[in-house]
């Protein structure tokens, strides 16, 4: 299962986040989305998990706390919708 990871403090690396999420399972990826021009973290991510069993207990556990002074979101990610307006 696909994992979203909000309000990130910008400083909380990959493998922080690979560390707390291995509490509950297999972790097979982690990205945290990076900003192009200033090269730092936008305060979000993903975490792909093997099990989804494994998943919804880090997502139940994980949502809302705090992790170095700000409240997490976590929850399923969902697909990215299509934003393509050349389409008229």
């Amino acid at each position: 299962m696909n994992i979203y990871v909000g309000n990130l403090n910008f400083n909380y690396g990959e493998d922080d986040l690979k560390e707390l999420f291995e509490n509950y399972g297999e972790v097979t990826s982690v990205k945290i989305i990076i900003d192009k021009y200033s090269g730092r973290s936008k305060g979000f991510g993903f975490v792909e998990m093997a099990e989804d069993d494994d998943a919804n207990k880090a997502i139940e556990d994980l949502n809302g706390k705090d992790l170095n002074g700000r409240n997490v979101k976590v929850n399923q990610a969902r697909e990215r919708e299509d934003n393509n307006r050349r389409n008229f």
